[in-house]
């Protein structure tokens, strides 16, 4: 028998948790109003009974809009020294979230580590994980075993799991009759297509989806329903594939909530900006307004070197139209694992782009770093400026690179500064340049 409620089985049965307290004093938000919305769903907690150093986060319908940092060793690149240290990165400059995305040899060592030492919320892909954990090759590999994989992660205190349980055989029909230039591009969802071509059998998280939603609940793991088909160039974006698999997702989003599992729901992928908005409705109304977990949309495919910019530019305009948690995408997509160079441009972008969209979206409080930073600009405070920065250390090494003579002004405009002139002028003073 179960010891504890999910955060959903709680709110439906009225109870307010101390997390959605956290949360709800974290969002400026009636405590009552916030358990509405989780009980409805629409507002996801994601908090793994076992995760026990975790500062509690909303995700969700009128909340700030969350970043998640991707982290894992490959068979490439297999230092957990350097992952480490990555994640305090990612805790420093705020991500809320943090991805295990490891891929080889016994994961769990590392995964183990982060989950206790993490305040920020841990998510993973059992499906990466389990030819390393199961030290069998793909084909070998039975439903019963990627249960298996699913139930070590929730046991160790994995809050929420990317469970590709869309790409079913309706939807691989769908894409393989809708012709793509980049087939399938999601490593998940691209496993799963495999190994259900090379045996014949249905999506085994589809087929057995209730009993994942029963290793879930009891651990209260969020499950974030993957996009399989996720477009992987801005010409198939918003095709049958990716469309069909988001008709199932909704299905099993409901699927969830009957079994008290909270949800989030994944999405696009690389999409042309025009079509961003639409896609964040059609997703919207489709899954029952389930938060939506989004990478990028990366908007042009002509800039590698460049896909936090890319990236930053649709999660704005996504986010300011309903998408509720931003995937970062750093500098070294496309290319390789990325360093920790990477991974900080690819958290700044990132944060940019949510906090910009929580602006538009009139989130409450939303302003009051930029107003404060507005403040500081009029006084020509540059160590106020530094503080409020999403970067401090940037700016202010920019600054002190070429140090102006006037310490009230900067090396681009010197004297000739339009908030020097003002000030001085509103304050009576005589403006002089030639002295």
């Amino acid at each position: 028998m179960r010891e504890y409620m999910t955060q959903m089985e709680a709110a439906k049965k009225g109870i307010i948790t101390p997390e959605m307290q956290l949360v709800a004093k974290k969002e400026y938000m009636e405590p009552e109003k916030l358990r509405e919305m989780v009980a409805e769903g629409v507002v996801a907690i994601p908090c793994n009974v076992n995760h026990k150093s975790i500062s509690a986060e909303g995700i969700g319908m009128g909340l700030r809009t969350k970043i998640n940092v991707n982290l894992g060793i490959s068979g490439d690149c297999n230092d957990y020294e350097m992952e480490m240290q990555k994640v305090a990165v990612a805790l420093k400059y705020g991500a809320e979230a943090i991805m295990d995305l490891s891929n080889y040899g016994k994961t769990n060592v590392f995964r183990k580590e982060l989950i206790e030492k993490s305040p920020a919320m841990i998510g993973t892909v059992p499906m990466y994980d389990a030819i390393g954990y199961l030290e069998k090759d793909l084909l070998e590999i039975t439903a019963e075993d990627f249960l298996k994989v699913v139930r070590a992660h929730a046991e160790e205190g994995v809050d929420f799991m990317t469970i590709h349980a869309g790409i079913n055989r309706r939807t691989v029909e769908a894409f393989m009759r809708d012709k793509r230039k980049m087939n399938i591009v999601s490593r998940g969802g691209s496993l799963l297509f495999a190994w259900m071509m090379m045996t014949g059998n249905e999506n085994p998280f589809y087929e057995h989806y209730d009993e994942v939603l029963e290793i879930l609940r009891e651990y209260d793991v969020t499950i974030s329903l993957g996009d399989a088909l996720r477009p992987g160039c801005i010409d198939d974006s918003t095709d049958a594939g990716q469309i069909s698999e988001l008709i199932e997702l909704g299905a099993l989003t409901k699927r969830a909530w009957e079994k008290d599992v909270q949800v989030m729901v994944e999405g696009p992928g690389h999409m042309a900006m025009n079509e961003i908005e639409a896609n964040m409705k059609l997703q919207k109304r489709l899954c029952h307004n389930a938060p939506f977990y989004v990478l990028g949309p990366i908007v042009t495919d002509i800039a590698p070197g460049y896909d936090h910019i890319t990236s930053a530019i649709g999660g704005a305009i996504a986010a300011a139209n309903g998408a509720d948690f931003l995937c970062y995408v750093t500098p070294a997509e496309h290319l390789r694992l990325p360093d920790m160079d990477d991974v900080k441009e690819g958290i700044i972008a990132s944060r940019i782009a949510a906090h910009a969209a929580d602006i538009a979206k009139g989130v409450p409080c939303a302003r009051e770093r930029d107003n404060a930073m507005a403040n500081a600009r009029h006084k020509v405070d540059w160590e106020e400026m530094f503080k409020l920065a999403i970067d401090e250390e940037k700016p202010k090494r920019y600054f002190e690179s070429t140090p102006p003579s006037d310490r009230h002004t900067c090396s681009m405009c010197g004297k000739m500064c339009a908030v020097r002139t003002t000030n001085m002028i509103l304050e009576g003073k005589t403006v002089e340049f030639c002295q």
